[in-house]
């Protein structure tokens, strides 16, 4: 049986160990899950660079014992010069995926980092700053191994990113990278020091934006200083939805963590009572279908939203819940498809020993971002803006518009006195897995056997066209076969397929120990004291 990995002094779970490593090294010199966060965020944008960056954006759950969750939402908005006309001059027909009208929105996770920091100043004397980079700006200088996924993903988006400034120097030095070649970032762990120096605000209205602005408006980018200059990270009012186990949390629009939650919501209310089974499989597909279904015609920008009346919190109503679960038939797959989203994005999560617990993901959109390496600097740039549309609907780009956003942080107090972070890459997936851990944990498996366990996704991911329900093949062939008769499209997949996203999850249980969980998919590990 798979158990997951216990301590009480603190633990963080990433999905590359030595972003892990570099929250521990925190949490034991004394820092909070924040601060500890905040090294692990930095850490990983050195040492996973295909899944996110500086350069991409952040969103946070962060608990304390006693208070009500803090949602941080540290997403750019699109730049000033990005219109519709803009992207015409040009004779774009669709925002491009790769290159400099790619960048067309803020990065917005290091003042994330910093807002979360904020949060945290009342828990006690901080560290310092530079000690919260240092492990960063060391891998950049040094130099890191590059993991599998980096390798099939560089390969694989070769054609697409090779000739974006600044792409092949970076990512592929001496040509594509093998397994265990060493790639450094120098420029990067000099910005990153140039942080830890300057502070944070530096990215946005220090010299460090200056350069950067004067990179972005030098390769063709719409951004320009202003945009940074205006920005701010938010806290917001996280979204929440009562269950039978515990209420659970996410992130407001411009995310899908509405759509997390209406799963959760509509799941719990078809009353199943053992993971694993069809009632389980069936009734958090067809949920995902309500959630989607309501997620793909209304989310977008949050001020766009209030405008057209599209309230979240009314579909997340018990009596709204209530009604999309009874449009679900216990033993029929509903018609299916509808659009898919892709992306790329890392999950982490701390814990510390005074009960306080962060959910965070960071992201730079789809694999390399934008692909743009801003020449002074070494960021890696987000194209997180290529999700907007460019006709009216729920995520038209307007200039200073916050674009959809796949990301979403879950959170969860249950009524057995657990706190529990948990979540996932993997874009249109995130929900769907979210949604698969946190059952599994709530029907009785422990953290690393819901995170382990068969998943499945319903739609389109990592480049892939179908839109059908993709089940790995370690699924029970007698469970793949019910679905099929239900009338789902079942495709087999891999094992332990990446498309499944990578998940983890931590918690903390009521006598003070702290249990994580970490994706035998991707290059992770739980560390803890």
């Amino acid at each position: 049986m798979l158990h997951s990995l216990t301590c009480r002094g603190g633990m963080v779970t990433a999905p590359h160990h030595l972003a892990a490593q570099a929250g521990l090294a925190v949490l034991r010199d004394g820092g909070n899950a924040v601060e500890a966060m905040v090294a692990a965020a930095a850490a990983i944008a050195v040492v996973y660079p295909h899944m996110n960056s500086i350069g991409g954006d952040g969103f946070w759950l962060i608990a304390e014992p006693g208070r009500e969750p803090v949602a941080v939402r540290a997403c750019g908005a699109a730049a000033a010069l990005a219109s519709p006309g803009f992207y015409a001059e040009h004779g774009d027909a669709a925002i491009p995926t790769r290159g400099p009208r790619a960048a067309l929105t803020v990065a917005g996770a290091v003042g994330g980092w910093a807002q979360a920091l904020a949060v945290a100043q009342p828990w006690g004397k901080p560290l310092p700053l530079p000690r919260l980079l240092a492990e960063a700006i060391h891998h950049a200088r040094q130099g890191v191994p590059v993991t599998r996924s980096q390798v099939a993903l560089t390969a694989s988006k070769w054609a697409e990113t090779k000739d974006v400034s600044g792409f092949a120097e970076t990512f592929a030095p001496r040509g594509l990278p093998a397994l265990h070649d060493t790639i450094a970032q120098p420029r990067l762990g000099a910005t990153l020091e140039q942080l830890g120096r300057a502070g944070l605000d530096d990215f946005y209205r220090g010299d460090l934006a200056r350069s950067m602005a004067a990179d972005l408006e030098r390769v063709g980018s719409p951004l320009r200083l202003s945009d940074l200059q205006a920005w701010r990270a938010r806290e917001v009012a996280p979204l929440s939805v009562d269950l039978s186990v515990g209420r659970v949390y996410n992130q407001p629009p411009p995310t899908q963590g509405v759509a997390s939650l209406a799963i959760l919501g509509c799941f719990d209310r078809l009353g199943v009572r053992e993971a694993e089974s069809f009632a389980h499989v069936h009734g958090l597909v067809e949920s995902t279908k309500r959630a989607f279904g309501w997620r793909n015609a209304r989310v977008g920008d949050p001020d766009a939203m209030a405008a057209r009346g599209d309230d979240p919190l009314a579909f997340l109503s018990k009596a709204s819940l209530d009604a999309e679960a009874a449009r679900i038939d216990p033993l029929r797959a509903a018609p299916w498809p509808q659009p898919a989203l892709p992306g790329d994005t890392i999950w982490m999560g701390t814990a510390d020993a005074q009960g306080r617990v962060v959910s965070y993901i960071q992201s730079i959109y789809w694999e390399f971002g934008s692909g743009i390496v801003l020449s002074q600097s070494g960021v890696n740039w987000q194209n997180r803006g290529a999700s907007f549309t460019l006709t009216p609907g729920p995520n038209e780009l307007v200039p200073g518009r916050l674009p959809f956003h796949t990301l979403n942080p879950a959170l969860a107090r249950l009524a057995d006195g657990r706190v529990l972070a948990y979540g996932t890459m993997g874009g249109e997936g995130q929900p769907q897995t979210q949604a698969a851990v946190f059952t599994r944990q709530a029907l009785g498996q422990n953290l690393q056997a819901a995170v382990t366990a068969p998943r499945w996704l319903l739609g389109r991911t990592w480049g892939d066209d179908s839109t059908n329900l993709k089940i790995e093949s370690r699924t029970d062939p007698a469970l793949i076969q019910a679905l099929r008769a239900a009338g789902h499209d079942v495709q087999v997949v891999g094992p332990y397929e990446d498309m499944m996203g990578h998940a983890g999850a931590v918690q903390i249980r009521p006598d003070g120990v702290i249990e994580g969980a970490t994706d035998p998919r991707a290059d992770g590990a739980c560390a803890g004291f």
